[in-house]
């Protein structure tokens, strides 16, 4: 048996290529699935100052027009200048609730609405029984 030392081996390297492409598309799909999650520590909070509760106020609107506002009572017509002179007593920040009957105009409930918000109250919202 001779040994030809002039033969030169030939790599096939395509089964290679096939295997590192689907590796490469396996971790292309997977990658993204992934969750990176870093463990943080968060400081701990003052534990003797405690928030105070926003006060809350209701404004109801009964069939005849009328506007009660806690214990005084308005005319529908005149509330908006009543609401002006009221609104120094309570804070801004204060909540209301609006609570009308449903027999009501829709333009009579935004009338007290946009009274509410003309005095300076941003947190206004309208109650329903549902």
């Amino acid at each position: 048996m001779a040994i030809d030392w002039d033969e030169k081996p030939e790599l096939n390297i395509t089964p290679l290529v096939d295997i590192m492409l689907v590796l490469l598309a396996i971790l292309m799909v997977t990658t993204p699935t992934l969750v990176f999650e870093e463990n943080i520590t968060l400081p701990d909070g003052s534990k003797s100052a405690q928030m105070s509760k926003i006060p809350t106020l209701e404004i109801r609107i009964d069939k005849n027009k009328i506007v009660y506002m806690g214990k005084d009572k308005f005319e529908l017509k005149n509330f908006p200048d009543n609401m002006i002179l009221l609104s120094n007593k309570y804070s801004k920040e204060t909540t209301i609730y609006i609570k009308a009957d449903r027999t009501l105009l829709y333009n009579d409930v935004m009338y007290v609405m946009k009274a509410v918000k003309s005095a300076g109250f941003l947190k206004v919202a309208l109650e329903t029984n549902g």
